[in-house]
């Protein structure tokens, strides 16, 4: 963890002293250099900043020079004072008399420093002079200005000849600032953090985390057996549990499945299980859980690209192995179906490939334990198939322990046995726990076509076009030798109250298609326009009169596949407002809290505490409050439970029938049928004819035909 900090806080100080020495009018920037460091003297060990320092000064002497060594050298002792009083909790008295003493002595450093360096000094007084004979001369033109002018010139001479006087008052002067402006933005920064443990969590633990239980000889990883005992968990001392008086055990060639509603403590649970201790109780293992480490634990996160760090596809599969480890990189690959992507760039790959490419980092590592956490909820339906398949056979083929934890029924099913979560605590495992049967979408070409049938969507009211795309093209990364291009030839007209589900396998393009459909990325080639966009575009103009989205960003909501991107407050209700507008109050707020299936209490909820189904519905609330013209929704079904899905597909439906235009990308086709009244499919970039749902079958309205 302190290395991570080292590492983003200090290019963070590198970043903000290189700016403020190559770019004449960005200097200020220079004021912000103090504050990462000052985080990381806040929030870690001495000897952390006393690594950040080392590290940025060098880096910043290759990229800028002497200069901006200094200066980052500055930044380093700056930041480390403020940290360190911020640290150990002292107040603004403190910051008083900690200015007074540092700076005129940061301020004699920097004298120290010139006459030593006296090429350093040279150019410094050069530059120093330089410029105020400048700003002089600039005056002397003037005519009146002339004393102004005189002055100038007086203070430039007076530079020349006596330096130090100067550098040091101005050392002094600068610190002062630096040090108020530091201790000011970290103190939002801190308050903004306080509830983020600045430890690492997932250290590896002594076996159990409990007093009073004895190790094996030595430390040997060792994760099963797994015995948890009574084991409960908080977050935070006095805070409410998440875990209550959990019993389990865990064998060697299992396959457990963890079920329960979002909230119900699944992805706790799963830490726990990975290493961290619980708040009570104990878990008894023969040695270290071993997290990460070969032959130990290993832990599928649902966010997989938090867990990418190699830049290319095979890099990342072995990256963090020991030297010697021998990993078949193309079979894994081939075994998660990946095969061929070896040399992508991991950032081009779409979310369900980056699940597959996690799940095949942990392989490599030849783990005992494999903890997967909602790792199917980005994958299309035959890879959701592909993976469940090669998670269930791996206790028998590797002897792996598999722990999955899931909301979908027939993954549960596939397992030897189900833990079932309730609220924090174990509960027996109903039989009849399982989501509704996948639905399919039958094929009317037009969207007005018929009247609903066994709670299909209605059709009627769908009006004239609101969206069009005319043969939209994208290409990420063009014209260098890594360009992939997600999208081609699309063209696509979305109605006016509508409903259109967009399905295809993963690195189709669908995500890709949803951001320019939201105005968030410009088309490579061809046009996205909107038309009658509240008001301000007349539909009766025709297709010539629309706009492009770009211009109207905002228009369109957009909720992301992965729901904590978009969440920027501290609270829900901070969330919602921000995200809806000036015109949002805490009333509507509760309002569309209770729409989302959520308790107008959890409007005082920290964003950070919420479960990742619990963010999604928060993501959708403030989408709602906003009242946009359209709403994409990309994959707004993963990571819910069974419950929550039925829930958010019946509030979808609600709000297409109330003349809401909805755009869902998704794999999931339960109950959808009662929100989209037809279906487009994209494959390899391109839309084609769909066995459900021919697609050049084009919708017909009063004003035309497309």
């Amino acid at each position: 963890m302190e290395f991570a900090s080292v590492a983003i806080f200090g290019g963070l100080t590198v970043a903000a002293v290189v700016i403020a020495s190559v770019i004449p009018l960005a200097q200020a920037a220079g004021l912000l250099a103090p504050v990462p460091l000052a985080l990381i003297a806040a929030r870690t060990r001495p000897r952390a900043l006393v690594t950040a320092t080392v590290a940025t000064t060098a880096v910043a002497f290759a990229m800028a020079g002497t200069g901006a060594m200094a200066t980052v050298l500055g930044s380093a002792l700056v930041g480390g004072l403020v940290g360190d009083i911020k640290r150990r909790g002292r107040g603004a008295g403190a910051l008083v008399i900690a200015t007074l003493v540092a700076s005129p002595l940061i301020g004699g450093i920097s004298v120290l420093v010139l006459l030593v360096l006296v090429p350093l000094r040279t150019l410094t007084i050069e530059a120093m002079t330089n410029s105020i004979h400048g700003v002089a001369k600039w005056f002397h033109g003037w005519g009146p200005t002339g004393g102004i002018a005189d002055a100038l010139d007086a203070m430039g001479r007076s530079i020349a000849s006596h330096w130090w006087v100067w550098v040091w008052v101005s050392g002094t002067v600068g610190t002062v600032i630096s040090l108020l402006a530091a201790w000011w933005i970290l103190g939002s920064v801190i308050a903004r953090l306080r509830d983020v443990p600045s430890e690492d969590t997932l250290d590896a633990q002594r076996p159990g985390g409990a007093d009073d239980f004895a190790p094996a000889a030595g430390d040997a990883v060792a994760p099963l057996p797994l015995v948890a005992e009574g084991i409960g968990f908080a977050y935070s001392a006095g805070a409410r549990p998440v875990l209550h008086d959990i019993d389990l055990r865990i064998d060697r060639g299992e396959f457990v499945a963890v079920v329960g509603a979002n909230g119900s403590g699944k992805s706790t649970l799963a830490k726990i299980l990975a290493g961290r201790a619980p708040t009570t109780g104990s878990v008894h293992r023969p040695g270290l859980p071993g997290l990460g480490v070969h032959g130990g634990t290993a832990l599928v996160l649902q966010r997989p690209e938090i867990q990418m760090l190699g830049s290319r596809v095979a890099d990342d599969v072995v990256w963090g192995l020991p030297p010697g480890v021998d990993v078949d990189v193309d079979a894994l690959l081939d075994e998660v179906g990946l095969a061929g992507l070896g040399d992508r760039e991991t950032t081009d790959l779409s979310g369900g490939q980056q699940q597959r490419l996690a799940i095949a980092g942990a392989l490599a590592r030849e783990p005992q334990l494999l903890i997967a956490d909602e790792v199917t909820s980005m994958v299309d339906p035959d890879g959701r198939g592909q993976l469940l398949a090669l998670l269930a056979a791996l206790p028998a083929r590797r002897g792996i322990a598999v722990v999955l934890i899931t909301h979908r029924g027939s993954e549960a099913a596939a397992a030897d046995r189900v833990i079932h979560l309730d609220a924090g605590r174990l509960v027996p495992h109903p039989p009849e726990w399982m989501p509704g049967p996948s639905a399919e979408l039958d094929g009317a070409g037009d969207p007005r076509a018929s009247s609903p049938a066994n709670g299909r969507a209605e059709t009627a009211g769908i009006g004239g076009p609101l969206l069009v795309l005319d043969q939209v093209g994208y290409a990420h990364l063009p014209g260098s030798p890594w360009e992939v291009v997600a999208l081609e030839g699309i063209s696509l007209t979305v109605y006016r109250g509508e409903g259109l589900l967009i399905v295809g396998g993963n690195g189709s393009g669908k995500t890709t298609l949803a951001w320019i459909m939201a105005g968030l990325l410009r088309p490579g080639t061809g046009t996205c326009h909107l038309l009658g966009v509240s008001g301000k575009i007349t539909p009766a103009a025709g297709f010539d009169a629309g706009e492009p989205v770009t211009d109207h960003v905002g228009a369109v909501g957009l909720g992301f596949q992965h729901a904590r991107l978009q969440l920027q407050k501290v609270t829900v209700a901070d969330e919602i407002m921000a995200a809806g507008g000036e015109k949002v109050g805490t009333a509507e707020v509760a309002r569309v809290l209770e729409l989302v299936g959520l308790p107008r209490q959890m409007a005082a909820t920290k964003v950070d505490a919420l479960s990742g189904g619990q963010m999604r519905r928060v993501v959708l609330a403030g989408l709602i409050a906003r009242n946009p013209d359209m709403l994409v929704l990309d994959e707004p079904l993963a990571g819910l439970d069974p419950p929550a899905r039925d829930e958010i597909v019946a509030l979808l439906a609600r709000l297409r029938a109330g003349g809401m235009t909805i755009v869902i990308i998704s794999h999931d086709f339960e109950s959808l049928d009662s929100v989209c009244t037809r279906r487009v499919r994209l494959v390899d970039g391109r839309l084609l004819p769909d066995s459900h749902q021919p697609i050049d079958e084009a919708p017909r309205w009063e004003g035309g035909v497309r």
